[in-house]
């Protein structure tokens, strides 16, 4: 059974940063696909970055120049550096990983809470 489990989760101050990781485990094939995306209270969820075919990143443009997404495919592991965070950045963080290359797996992890708040 395939495991997806984001870490790094925190209440941080607006301007701070934090690192948030995502570990895929149980997985019979390579992971080739990786993503972050978060879901803020009464919102949809929306894009944070994922790494693109070919070997490059996409971010959505409300974090575009602030957070930075690292990836090891052959660790099956993803990183999310998230600096001058924003209040407005405080949701559920999820991981999605997926076997076959693309911009959406077919795995999904649980989640982890970023609050940024005074």
């Amino acid at each position: 059974q395939v495991q997806v489990v984001e870490s790094g989760g925190d209440m941080v101050q607006p301007g701070g940063s934090l690192r948030l990781s995502c570990v895929v485990s149980g997985s019979r094939f390579s992971i080739n696909a990786m993503g972050w995306y978060r879901q803020a209270p009464g919102k949809e969820r929306e894009l944070v970055a994922v790494l693109v075919p070919g070997g490059s990143y996409r971010y959505g443009d409300a974090v575009k120049g602030r957070f930075t997404f690292s990836s090891d495919t052959a660790k099956n592991t993803g990183y999310l550096q998230m600096d001058s965070l924003k209040p407005e950045d405080t949701a559920i963080y999820y991981c999605n990983a997926g076997t076959a290359a693309g911009l959406l797996g077919q795995y999904w992890g649980q989640g982890t809470q970023v609050t940024v708040s005074s």
